[in-house]
């Protein structure tokens, strides 16, 4: 895997399978590098528009971080996930927010289903593209009233000679309203989760709409939108891997996912934390620097050992994942424990950073007054923090 950034001297050659601590750094100041350039100048802009411009998508491709976690068989830079994540803690280093990253990167859950089952015209026709930042892809998987209920999946996908008819509604959907095409968990089968096929479905696709875009508390650069299908025949051939196999698919990536929601958590912290305390060294208050107030000093103490022991614990699960090659019941229980980890201390410490920034920390357009919104969604997505939990005693036997 090859990694550049537009004027940068560096290029580091990475393996998938060889990737050393020292590549992952090198991986990580590239991505830190191109969040300085392209993205933290722009972000308040994006926030304001409540999108990102598509060309970011091109920039990023071409700076080859766009690929990393996906084979090069199809069309991706290769590595695994611990290259991903010191990709996104490149990134949340420099300002990067947690929407940004869900926006940029969507393809990260629209695109690895189609990579590890899809035929090869699947591939060609929306992998590729997407890894090249030509196009953008979505996921489509939750519904109204459904949540992180996916095995209960309505929208369903009849077949009719050589196409899928497909009718259902979904709301959540993260880069939906400038989505080329949406991977969709539609049901072709009986209930339960043994019922449900994915399916790419084209945007430009008669039938498709986007009934509204969605407005949010925090993630306002990262467009999300309800959509919904009337009538939408795709071909046949536009089915991912096995008929009613989605479930299971969908599954597959789950531990990716949760683990990516994690860096997000201890990301948005550690940056918040940094920025705490260079206020807390210029801030005077009574006559003295703030940092020099034990409450405060105590504050920031606590603030760092959430993000380590978050960060520490995340990168263990990584290693456990890569090591294993893949997900299995332990390594799928500790990465909910640790997307809970992170998450706690995202809303602690974002919570914590506003808080000793004062009133300036309160103000729209502030740093950590982004972090502190988007922190908030993040025990909700990707599997809600009560559902994982109870999960994760399953998993652990402490289930009856």
């Amino acid at each position: 895997m090859t990694t550049t950034v537009n004027d940068t001297a560096s290029t580091t050659d990475l393996h998938a399978s060889e990737s050393t601590a020292e590549d992952r750094e090198a991986l990580k100041a590239a991505a830190a590098e191109f969040a300085r350039r392209e993205i933290f100048p722009h972000i308040q802009q994006w926030e304001d528009e409540g999108a990102l411009p598509r060309e970011l998508h091109k920039k990023t491709a071409e700076a080859g971080l766009m690929g990393i976690g996906l084979p090069e068989s199809v069309g991706g830079d290769g590595g695994g996930l611990l290259d991903t994540i010191a990709v996104q803690e490149g990134l949340f280093s420099e300002g990067a927010t947690s929407g940004l990253v869900s926006a940029l990167f969507t393809h990260g859950i629209a695109c690895p289903h189609i990579a590890a089952h899809g035929s090869d015209h699947l591939v060609d026709t929306y992998v590729r593209p997407t890894l090249a930042g030509d196009m953008i892809g979505s996921l489509g998987i939750t519904e109204p009233g459904g949540g992180s209920d996916v095995a209960n999946i309505r929208t369903t996908a009849v077949r009719d000679g050589d196409a899928w008819v497909i009718n259902g509604t979904k709301t959540f959907i993260t880069s939906s309203t400038r989505a080329d095409f949406i991977t969709v968990a539609a049901r072709t089968g009986g209930p339960g989760a043994g019922g449900i096929s994915l399916i790419v479905v084209p945007t430009s696709t008669p039938g498709f709409q986007v009934d509204r875009k969605l407005a949010k508390m925090g993630w306002h650069c990262s467009d999300t939108g309800e959509i919904s299908f009337v009538d939408v025949r795709v071909p046949i051939e536009n089915l991912v891997g096995d008929e009613n196999a989605g479930f299971w698919y969908i599954a597959e990536q789950f531990v990716v996912e949760r683990m990516a929601l994690a860096v997000h958590g201890y990301g948005i912290a550690e940056r918040s934390l940094r920025l705490t305390v260079e206020y807390c060294r210029q801030r005077d208050t009574f006559g003295k620097p703030l940092i020099t107030r034990q409450v405060v000093r105590h504050k920031l103490v606590e603030m760092r050992r959430q993000v380590e022991a978050a960060k520490a614990y995340t990168h263990l699960v990584g290693q456990m994942y890569t090591a294993a090659g893949g997900p299995n019941e332990q390594v799928i229980a500790q990465a909910c424990l640790a997307k809970e980890t992170a998450c706690n201390a995202a809303t602690y410490v974002c919570d914590q950073a506003v808080q000793l920034h004062g009133g300036t920390g309160y103000m729209h357009g502030t740093e950590v007054e982004r972090h502190y919104r988007d922190a908030r969604l993040l025990p909700i997505g990707g599997g809600a923090t009560e559902v994982l939990t109870d999960l994760a005693a399953k998993l652990l036997g402490y289930a009856s």
